[in-house]
């Protein structure tokens, strides 16, 4: 579907080239070629790349909490919340919608990233880390998820383990090794 928003398809034109090649691997010569604009045209949305990435990012985390919240309004059990946030993800990289968090894949860039980008995708760490801990010691609470260690560590286990089989998944061009590593973490948990 093409947007009519021009600053909203350069926005997902940019976040489809930062999944592919991270954040040095695009330019604005790139996005013109995709979109079909001028580079002055991408500019005048976006001054800088990093003011680009930052707009990216900050439209990425409102997305994720969109979803949270809508896991929170339907999804009443806290394992079936963290089955259906594997889920997602399953689902994503296995028709390559989005086979990548663009998040995940900025934070292993963070030693090159301009501060403003950087402190974007480190506060959707610390986001998606609360949720998770909250979702553990509910679940904890009312019996259905057994925990080793506290939920800090747990949540940020999981967030590592997600993240993890993406990059597996990506390394071995299988989309199935996503589902091989995350269906044990659910199991442990249960």
């Amino acid at each position: 579907m093409k947007l009519n928003n021009t600053s909203d398809e350069i926005i997902n034109c940019a976040r489809l080239l930062i999944i592919a090649g991270g954040y040095n691997g695009f330019s604005y010569a790139d996005i013109s070629k995709v979109v079909g604009v001028r580079n002055a045209t991408i500019h005048h949305h976006f001054p800088t790349k990093s003011n680009l990435v930052r707009v990216l990012i900050v439209n990425y985390r409102e997305e994720v909490q969109q979803g949270i919240a809508e896991l929170e309004r339907n999804v009443p059990q806290p394992i079936e919340q963290l089955r259906a946030y594997i889920h997602y993800w399953e689902s994503c990289i296995a028709d390559a919608t989005s086979p990548f968090c663009v998040c995940a894949l900025l934070a292993t860039q963070l030693p090159v990233l301009p501060e403003e980008v950087a402190f974007e995708v480190r506060a959707h760490f610390r986001t998606l880390s609360t949720w998770l801990t909250s979702v553990l010691e509910r679940g904890v609470a009312q019996g259905d998820i057994r925990l080793t260690t506290s939920a800090k560590i747990e949540a940020e286990s999981f967030m590592a383990t997600v993240h993890g089989a993406m990059l597996s998944a990506r390394a071995y061009d299988d989309a199935k090794i996503f589902g091989a590593i995350t269906r044990p973490l659910l199991e442990r948990l249960q």
